[in-house]
């Protein structure tokens, strides 16, 4: 699909199924509750996206949903192709690049602590800069952003772990990069367990 705006939002998910997301969460809370986490994350996720003013592409790990929350006339619909996430999200963005847009940003879909003002505040940050990278509490990011594809940011990472953002930055020395605020993905109990807006899913 060729571009009708410069700007395009990849969102990152995983079909939300029993057993088969947020796994970390699921061991603290049991594989029920921790679905109905995700779905309620992925509601967040359409609500700070939906509106804004950029093309938007969701990205599904095992295989596309024609209908679900993803409103088919706001978003483009694709699946995850590669190896590892590094991989995939390379794909992701060398496809997008191929497709015409200028500044492309990547996001998951487990990130309640990011509004629809922090995804415009990272567009506009590539006016000025030719990266953006939102660092994460847990020592990874919950946004990359460029203007142009750079294959090593992909490559030779541990995904998952508290070691992505430092190599990411390593990556990007020589770079004109920003960094975004700090935030909070969700992976583990101890993440939401005292954020008032969870709480609906521990009551007994």
């Amino acid at each position: 699909m060729k571009a009708t705006t410069e700007n395009l939002l990849l969102i990152f998910t995983r079909n939300p199924e029993l057993g088969r997301c947020k796994t970390r969460l699921a061991a603290a809370v049991g594989k029920e509750t921790a679905l109905e986490i995700y779905k309620f994350l992925l509601e967040h996720t359409v609500k700070i996206s939906r509106e804004l003013d950029v093309e938007k592409e969701v990205y599904y790990s095992e295989e596309i949903w024609e209908n679900d929350i993803w409103d088919n006339d706001i978003y483009s619909k694709k699946l995850q192709t590669g190896i590892d996430l590094g991989e995939r999200m390379a794909n992701a963005f060398k496809a997008g690049f191929k497709a015409g847009y200028k500044k492309i940003i990547i996001i998951g879909s487990d990130m309640y602590d990011l509004s629809q003002v922090d995804l415009q505040g990272a567009f506009e940050t590539l006016e000025k800069a030719d990266f953006v990278v939102g660092p994460a509490i847990d020592g990874g990011y919950y946004l990359l952003g460029m203007k142009t594809f750079k294959e090593d940011l992909f490559i030779d990472k541990a995904w998952g772990t508290g070691n992505v953002l430092k190599d990411t930055l390593k990556n990007l020395e020589e770079e004109r990069f920003e960094l975004l605020a700090e935030r909070n993905d969700v992976d583990y109990f101890e993440d939401i367990k005292d954020v008032p807006a969870f709480q609906k899913f521990f009551k007994n």
